[in-house]
């Protein structure tokens, strides 16, 4: 309890700035400035009465109990033929003995089907009601749907749900997500991903929304709404529990492995990293998932600062905290902060966590409670975890309901879910490159289809569909189209060969390939009028999917370099889950589609827009490099670009990209015009409308996603190249034109300063759409003492 006064104090005594009143101040005080915070969800009276009466009726084994998580593997185990089977004895000891008040995971990490789910999940909810009165809340990583329910509705990956930059196909996928868990009895997912994909390193970059904050954060916002409905204090049976992950900076490890280190400036931090999580707790998320690594040496599960300072107080929230897998362990085995388990726990439950996902052992239980005993671990602050996971219960209406499914539920894996994820798929691939409009393809033409993700759906799904890693699944998918199936119903089998050259090792690493076959593809192009070359990576998911090399696998390069010699037209389909490095092939393509991971019906969306029966609409979540030493951000320094100096030294550090943010075609035009701000001067409380007029000047209808920048062209510290600010998407018939308009906070363009204020300086600010700008000023600095503004 010490060291929490003490980290309160310290926080306290910064925000004042004045160390003989800093000396003043008692705990008490603190406490109460803390309370006066207005919370980002509004309080229910009723149910913080609710809460408040059940807490009273526990005891102390009960209340530990309820911060405790366990994976569903340990209650059961496999039989000879390898199925898995429930043990109810084990169960009834975790739950009678152990008042366990989580549960987690699919058995195998494999997708059951809905009646597995509501079989188990009503038997874990009959006897949690029976010893505890108390329901579970069970959670998946339901990630882009149903990840571990068989013929649920699977979509595109989140990494193309950004690149639509349609908010609402996220807000549908949530809805129609969170129908399809409560119809197999799950309440709560471990969704949305809400770090930022700025390093295409990283493995996990197509969990992200990409690399900028504010997609991040309207994405998420979407999400949670989809997930929760517009009440969060009131979730309905058809609504999940939305987890917010993984909290925060986790997506920019400095080696580029997963859950490795982290070194981010607390400009950047506060800035661009902890917006999307701020946007998330304000659009009412219930739970928060933690950074399994360290933030500049800091472990975040063990940060008073960053869980409790900056979250539960300086927004006031009141969710609950939840672990990432077994990651309090990670704190003495791989972090060192602290000498054992127990140390571990208390360093993780003092700064804030509320409940460890501690999939394998219930000695979290004996240890805290030791803790407790002990006065390391407070009363309070186990009483405050347990109030946060009861009232996350209560508000998901579980006490009422422990248990959904059944009837009411018939649209679980219906035509009409399918077909949202369909269009939500053919919103999220991305045309890059088309000369010689060779794109729609020309009906008749003979096509070769090649390259190892020609003929798979592993690759298409990527991780968290169906297993963990993705792979091991192809049975559960059978009754989806491979790009192969979908081109051969689309132009028919007579006109598609299949001819891959390279392979998946399925029995091997992700990366691994079998011998490649190159002349055969050579050879059936021969026959063909038009080459499709499939590539890019097979599935993985989290450390598993680390990598030593971005390149495109050399296999691959050559198989297209060789395919290029025929002279044939050559379009590369671009599937993969970060941005793999392909710049000396390329050149040798006429047409190049991005189409990530799009999920079931992402084959089908394909060759619908290939064919001209859709029209292109996405445009990059991210930056695609051209060099491995030239990874870079949109939103880059301005002294990134310094170009060429003259002298005795000869700099050159221009950004060097293949294809940057925001970048996407469409198989018509759109021009842009008559940009305008409302005025021309501002202060930090206004409010800037802009206006912009957007024509189809083509032949096709489209939609347009319309991105609004804005650059600060003087400041205090080196200011970014730009920034995105808003974004939204219009659907124009050919002629048509449509005025766009934004609000634009003027506070939403302030920094984080050298002091660590947020801080609006008096100068000139560009605004900037669709290639056009519009210059206006501030007028006068506006420094905020506010952590958030």
């Amino acid at each position: 309890m010490k060291e929490k006064e003490q980290n309160i104090v310290e926080s306290l005594v910064r925000k004042v700035r004045n160390t003989l009143l800093a000396g003043l101040l008692a705990l008490p005080v603190v406490q109460a400035a803390a309370q006066v915070q207005t919370p980002v969800i509004a309080r229910d009276a009723a149910l913080e009465k609710k809460v408040e009466k059940t807490l009273q009726k526990m005891t102390l084994d009960e209340k530990i109990g309820q911060m405790l998580e366990l994976n569903f593997d340990i209650m059961g185990s496999y039989g000879p033929d390898g199925t898995w089977q429930l043990n109810e004895q084990v169960l009834d000891t975790c739950l009678s003995k152990w008042k366990v008040g989580s549960i987690l995971n699919a058995p195998a990490t494999r997708a059951h089907t809905i009646d597995e789910w509501q079989k188990w999940i009503g038997l874990i909810q009959q006897k949690s009601m029976k010893y505890l009165g108390i329901p579970d809340i069970y959670g998946l990583d339901h990630n882009h749907g149903v990840t571990y329910t068989q013929g649920g509705t699977l979509f595109p990956q989140p990494i193309n749900l950004a690149a639509s930059f349609n908010t609402e196909l996220a807000r549908t996928g949530a809805e129609i997500t969170a129908y399809e868990s409560r119809a197999g009895n799950c309440p709560w997912v471990y969704n949305p991903v809400t770090d930022l994909g700025r390093d295409p390193r990283w493995s996990r970059i197509w969990e992200s929304f990409g690399e900028d904050a504010i997609v991040n954060a309207r994405m998420a916002e979407a999400e949670i709404k989809g997930y929760q409905g517009d009440d969060p204090n009131h979730l309905g049976r058809y609504n999940v529990a939305a987890c917010i992950k993984h909290y925060f900076g986790y997506g920019a490890p400095f080696s580029g492995k997963d859950r490795t280190p982290a070194y981010i400036s607390p400009q950047m931090l506060r800035e661009k990293y902890f917006e999307p999580f701020k946007a998330a707790f304000q659009a009412g998320a219930l739970t928060l998932m933690v950074n399994s690594g360290s933030i500049n040496g800091q472990p975040v599960h063990a940060s008073y600062e960053y869980l409790t300072k900056w979250v539960k107080e300086d927004l006031g929230w009141d969710g609950m905290i939840v672990t990432d897998w077994a990651d309090i362990n990670n704190l003495y085995t791989r972090e060192r902060v602290a000498k054992d388990k127990k140390d571990a726990i208390r360093l993780a439950i003092n700064a804030g966590v509320d409940m460890s996902m501690d999939p394998y052992s219930v000695e979290f239980c004996i240890l805290l409670k030791q803790l407790v005993q002990e006065g390391k671990v407070s009363q309070a602050r186990i009483d405050d975890a347990v109030r946060r996971i009861l009232r996350v219960k209560y508000r998901l209406g579980l006490f009422d309901q422990p248990n959904t499914g059944g009837k009411g539920y018939e649209k679980f894996g219906s035509a009409e879910h399918a077909e949202k994820a369909l269009r939500a798929a053919e919103e999220a691939e991305v045309l890059l490159k088309n000369e010689g409009a060779l794109l729609p393809l020309a009906k008749g033409k003979r096509i070769l289809l090649t390259g190892p993700n020609a003929n798979q759906m592993r690759c298409l799904n990527g991780g968290w569909s169906y297993t963990w890693q993705g792979s091991k699944a192809e049975d559960l998918a059978e009754q989806y189209n491979t790009i192969y199936e979908a081109f051969c119903q689309k132009f028919g089998a007579d006109n598609v060969v299949l001819e891959q050259g390279v392979t998946y090792n399925e029995n091997g690493q992700y990366w691994q390939e079998n011998a490649p076959q190159t002349d055969k593809a050579v050879q059936a192009a021969a026959q063909c009028d038009v080459i499709v070359a499939c590539i890019g990576e097979n599935s993985y998911c989290e450390t598993p999917g680390n990598l030593s090399d971005l390149w495109l696998s050399e296999n691959q390069r050559n198989l297209v370099k060789a395919l290029a010699k025929t002279g044939k037209p050559l379009i590369l389909v671009l599937n993969e889950g970060r941005p793999r490095l392909i710049t000396d092939i390329e050149p040798l393509a006429k047409a190049v589609v991005h189409i990530f991971l799009p999920g079931n019906y992402g084959a089908d969306a394909l060759a619908n827009l290939m064919a001209g029966d859709a029209n292109f609409s996405a445009k990059m979540p991210y930056t695609y490099p051209r060099e491995i030493n030239s990874l870079a951000n949109y939103d880059y320094k301005v002294s990134e670009e310094v170009g060429t100096m003259a002298g005795a030294y000869n700099y050159d550090a221009k950004v060097s990209l293949l294809w940057p943010f925001g970048y996407g075609l469409s198989y018509t035009t759109f021009q842009y015009s008559n940009l305008r701000v409302d005025r021309s001067q501002f202060t930090a409380a206004d409010m800037l409308t802009v206006q912009v007029d957007v024509k189809n000047t083509g032949s096709r209808a489209g939609k347009e996603p319309v991105l609004l920048y804005t650059s600060d062209l003087v400041a205090s510290l080196t200011p970014d190249n730009k920034r995105l600010r808003d974004f939204t998407k219009v659907e124009l018939q050919p002629g048509e034109t449509k005025t766009v308009t934004f609000s634009l906070p003027a506070k939403s363009m302030a920094f984080v300063g050298a002091d660590g204020r947020w801080t609006l300086e008096e100068g000139d600010f560009l605004v900037r759409v669709g290639g056009l700008q519009a210059p206006v000023e501030c007028t006068a600095t506006k420094i905020w003492d506010e952590p958030n503004i």
